[in-house]
């Protein structure tokens, strides 16, 4: 599956858990169903608080990317 390029993009760069996923509930709650949330991220945590996140919030986490030291998590809003 190719997933399309993102709608909003969310900066959480050298931001520590939670941080990344209080973030990213609250611009995901600002934006349509459907649309692409990119979350950039250099915690590592983020890995498996983000996808745990959409599990429990009904939104889909449609993959990660790494760009060098800094992860893109893809996420589509539930």
């Amino acid at each position: 599956m190719t997933v399309p390029t993102w709608d909003v993009e969310l900066d959480c760069v050298g931001l520590l858990c939670p941080l990344p996923v209080l973030k990213a509930r609250k611009r995901l709650a600002a934006m349509a169903a459907g649309q692409i949330l990119c979350v950039r991220a250099t915690d590592a945590m983020a890995r498996i608080d983000l996808p745990h996140f959409c599990g429990q919030a009904g939104h889909d986490y449609l993959e990660a990317r790494d760009a060098g030291p800094v992860t893109l998590h893809l996420i589509r809003v539930g």
